[in-house]
């Protein structure tokens, strides 16, 4: 039997309405999380790229950081899957970090920009 890609989106077990309950849910947990940096949380500095959930409850964050080089580049993924995982119905959190494409201010939300006075 061939094991399963633990990036892959499986849609078997709990219905579409389910899975967009638990992306609304996973996607407002994200937004609890701030660059320690940065007074704008990730999801509005358009660090998160993607939140995918499967049929299984599980749910697959692909992101970024501001630089490769940036000091909560080990917290903040951990911090992410923490949170995800306290959403109810949720089984199993796959972080991403990614580099390409690279994160640049242009990402930001009009309300981050608005915080960040730019």
């Amino acid at each position: 039997m061939e094991k399963e890609n633990e990036n892959t989106v499986d849609s078997t077990s709990i219905s579409t309405v389910e899975q967009t309950l638990i992306h609304g849910q996973a996607t407002e947990a994200v937004k609890t999380c701030f660059d320690p940096e940065i007074p704008v949380n990730i999801y509005e500095l358009g660090l998160i790229y993607d939140i995918a959930v499967d049929g299984s409850g599980k749910v697959i964050v692909t992101m970024t950081l501001t630089s490769p080089h940036c000091p909560a580049a080990q917290s903040l993924p951990k911090e992410v899957g923490a949170k995800i995982r306290a959403v109810p119905g949720v089984t199993d959190v796959v972080v991403n970090v990614v580099w390409d494409p690279t994160w640049n201010p242009s990402m930001m939300s009009e309300a981050a920009r608005l915080t960040l006075g730019m």
